[in-house]
């Protein structure tokens, strides 16, 4: 596939990289500047999928082998999304897929895993007995024991789905490969998708409650209408202003009122009449000495 690309910009450099199971050389120079550019950029792009494609499909039609080699139920490690690894764990009559989920967000990891829990629902009913059995454990497999840590911390848990031979038949084959290396963007959108969603339904849930708003708040006579949610803040500041100001005023008011208030003589009375006595004991007392001695 990659010798048919275009001779001339790409090139196989052999043996690969350590590491690689494939290294290619591009020359940027001998790259045509017309639409067929876009053509040999588009496959290049797509020999990475190609490649885990066909160890896909190579390990599904095996499914029923009778391979008793050692290590056989050890887990492969494919990674198709960056950061993103999946394993395929062969074993007796089927191949188990392990995908470990990590998101950024609390929100999306809670949209997710009910999204999980649903999925396995639906696949148990009868009328999904033809697609493979999916399973979801917020803690890894006993089949991933040994592998590294920083693939199995997740926040999503782990989600698996067991492959026999007659999910695999025909032009099924094509189908799961594809299914398996585009579940991680399958799940992303479905999370996005959701979360959209959830936030449509607020947005129209606050518009609802600004109308509300807007038909029982009168001033004046008149209706003061507020459009949309964003000016809701708006109109919470000028009626918190409106009430400041009605209070500031009544407060003058009130003060204007005690200072025009005067009672001629009041001083005089109230140093008189108001003033707190002082009191004098003609009781003496004397201070009592006491001996260590006397109990």
């Amino acid at each position: 596939m990659v010798r048919q690309i275009s001779t001339d910009v790409l090139h196989i450099v052999q043996p690969a990289n350590d590491g690689y199971q494939l290294t290619l050389r591009l020359d940027f120079s001998k790259l045509p500047h017309n639409k067929e550019s876009l053509n040999i950029i588009t496959e290049v792009s797509s020999v990475q999928a190609v490649i885990l494609s066909s160890q896909l499909k190579e390990m599904l039609q095996n499914v029923n082998s009778g391979d008793s080699s050692q290590g056989m139920y050890k887990p492969i490690k494919l990674i198709y999304h960056p950061k993103e690894p999946f394993y395929v764990i062969r074993q007796p009559q089927k191949i188990v897929a392990v995908f470990p989920m990590r998101f950024k967000d609390n929100s999306d990891v809670i949209i997710a895993t009910s999204f999980f829990q649903e999925l396995i629902d639906v696949v148990s009913l009868k009328k999904w007995a033809k697609v493979p059995p999916c399973n979801w454990s917020p803690i890894p497999p006993l089949e991933l024991r040994g592998e590294p840590f920083e693939d199995l911390s997740t926040n999503g848990g782990f989600v698996s789905f067991d492959i026999s031979s007659h999910h695999v038949e025909g032009k099924r084959l094509d189908k799961i490969v594809w299914s398996l290396l585009n579940f991680y963007a399958y799940v992303k959108h479905h999370v996005k998708c959701t979360r959209g969603f959830i936030q449509r339904r607020m947005r129209r849930r606050l518009d609802n409650l600004v109308e509300v708003l807007e038909k029982s708040r009168v001033e004046d006579g008149q209706i003061k209408k507020v459009q949309g949610w964003r000016k809701m803040r708006k109109m919470v500041a000028s009626k918190s202003k409106m009430i400041k100001r009605r209070w500031g005023d009544l407060g003058q008011k009130i003060k204007r009122i005690r200072f025009r208030i005067k009672i001629h003589g009041f001083a005089r009375f109230r140093r008189r009449w108001l003033k707190m006595p002082s009191f004098s004991s003609s009781t003496g007392y004397t201070k009592l000495q006491t001996n260590g001695n006397n109990n």
